[in-house]
């Protein structure tokens, strides 16, 4: 891989003339505000079976275990703060005539920053609903016991995807007509493995969209965008905006 961060002018160039972005994060974008992945060896799933943390039957086994891990999970992310490559998507979003940001992070990092379009994949951990009746729950929840809802008395879960569950319908129906019509797809921090969001590369790209990843290493889906510039976000995204500056003033 390059030691050298290096971004083409032909990026630049397919940027300065895109007429609408869409832009797909993972946890590598994440990771370099300190959220641990959980494919890290000593990420924050590595002490756990994810299927008794982030699944309903795990969830309807020992949903006191459950929601502790998720408690934790949230005092992390309120420890930490969006990142260089956080901001600079922001800042492309107003520099830009049309930017759509999907992410797969359930951090709520991407709004922290200020980013305005974005739709989350996967949920988020931040938000809270009720596992039966599927109602928001916005009262303030403290450790102890589990939450129960104020409706209907069920159980009260975060507000992610777990395993084996749908993603949102409308968010999915949304990134794959975003991904079928946009002229620049930009993918950054997934390592390519959880489908159908690491299909929608190829789906912009045999839509004639110019696809380009940023990634510190390589992926399973690297081949297939046009261009890859393998660095940290933090690095490589700040630099783009910068370029995209200096071309159109």
């Amino acid at each position: 891989m390059p030691n050298k961060l290096e971004i083409s002018d032909l990026i630049i160039e397919k940027l300065s003339n895109a007429s609408h972005i869409v832009v797909l994060t993972g946890a590598g974008i994440s990771s370099e505000s300190g959220v641990k992945t959980f494919r890290d060896p000593d990420g924050i799933w590595a002490k756990f079976n994810p299927q008794e943390l982030a699944s309903i039957d795990g969830f309807m086994s020992n949903p006191k275990l459950v929601w502790d891990w998720y408690q934790e999970r949230r005092a992390i992310v309120d420890s930490v703060r969006p990142n260089t490559g956080h901001l600079a998507l922001s800042e492309l979003e107003k520099i830009t005539p049309k930017l759509s940001l999907y992410t797969q992070n359930v951090d709520k990092l991407h709004q922290r920053a200020g980013s305005q379009n974005v739709q989350e994949l996967h949920g988020n951990i931040v938000e809270n609903k009720c596992f039966d009746c599927n109602k928001p729950h916005v009262e303030n929840i403290t450790n102890g016991e589990l939450p129960k809802c104020k409706y209907c008395g069920g159980k009260i879960r975060p507000n992610v995807v777990w395993f084996g569950e749908m993603l949102p319908e409308k968010v999915l129906q949304n990134a794959e007509r975003d991904a079928s019509h946009c002229d620049f797809f930009i993918t950054i921090g997934t390592s390519g493995e959880v489908y159908p969001a690491a299909g929608l590369p190829a789906l912009a790209v045999r839509n004639g969209a110019y696809a380009l990843e940023i990634n510190a290493n390589e992926t399973s889906i690297s081949k297939m965008h046009h261009s890859n510039i393998f660095a940290p976000s933090g690095l490589a995204l700040p630099a783009i905006v910068e370029l995209l500056k200096n071309k159109t003033r």
